[in-house]
């Protein structure tokens, strides 16, 4: 599971793991420990005091520690902006599409001499979603079952124009780290769901006089919100299953 430094007390009996990859060193320890029985792989994917911005986070050394772990089922819940009126702040919304917006990010395992193509016409497992989506709607959560979450640079927040082509293209959910997670995931042999808490609608949604965004509204809503994320992670981690899933990709 990646996530907020937060979402670590959700695991019982915690082991903190270094983990040497051949992309340097993950964002953090990777904490290990038990949900209901079941071990649970924990890494914060900006690090542990937020050090990382979605644009220098280690997308690759997190991967590989992950698999390196054992790690076959793989969660992301991601703070996230609404694009469209009727996904409101506070719910959450389970992607099915993605649309990457970055530029200049490792985004893969195989940059020679070994090469792979990998398919990634549907990026998230279907199986892994069907998990999240059924544990918000048990812990009352308001969830979208899909959506496409388009993937910007960051650190900035979008224009205006920007905010309002995406959300002309029908997209739902605006986020600064689902790529090149996703795929990295893929191309790992990892099944992948994410699952975005909407912190706040975007600057460019419809609505008169809507303020722009701001990275300490963003973090304060998410920690308002972050039990309802820990309820749910609970819930998923439980439910989700223990076999491998044929939607992920070759591994190494």
């Amino acid at each position: 599971m990646f996530g907020g430094s937060g979402l670590t007390s959700l695991l019982d009996d915690v082991e903190e793991i270094e983990v040497d990859t051949p992309y340097g060193p993950p964002s953090a320890p990777v904490s290990v420990g038990e949900v209901d029985g079941r071990s649970v792989a924990f890494l914060p994917r900006h690090g542990r005091s937020h050090e990382h911005p979605p644009h220098h986070v280690p997308y690759r050394a997190n991967v590989w520690a992950m698999h390196a772990l054992g790690v076959r089922h793989l969660f992301g819940p991601c703070a996230s902006g609404s694009l469209q009126p009727s996904i409101a702040p506070g719910s959450f919304v389970v992607p099915d599409q993605l649309v990457d917006r970055t530029w200049g990010r490792a985004d893969t395992f195989f940059d020679g001499p070994t090469t792979h193509h990998v398919s990634f016409a549907d990026p998230y497992s279907a199986e892994l979603r069907a998990v999240a989506v059924a544990a918000c709607r048990a812990e009352g959560v308001d969830v979208h079952d899909g959506g496409t979450v388009v993937t910007v640079q960051g650190p900035r927040f979008s224009t205006r124009a920007e905010s309002r082509w995406f959300a002309s293209m029908g997209w739902e959910v605006v986020n600064m780290t689902q790529h090149p997670e996703a795929v990295l995931a893929r191309e790992a042999g990892l099944a992948y769901a994410a699952i975005a808490l909407i912190t706040d609608y975007d600057v460019g949604v419809e609505g008169e006089g809507r303020p722009p965004v701001t990275q300490a509204e963003v973090f304060a809503f998410f920690e308002a919100n972050v039990v309802n994320v820990r309820r749910v992670l609970h819930r998923a981690l439980a439910a989700a299953p223990a076999g491998h899933d044929l939607e992920a990709g070759p591994g190494f």
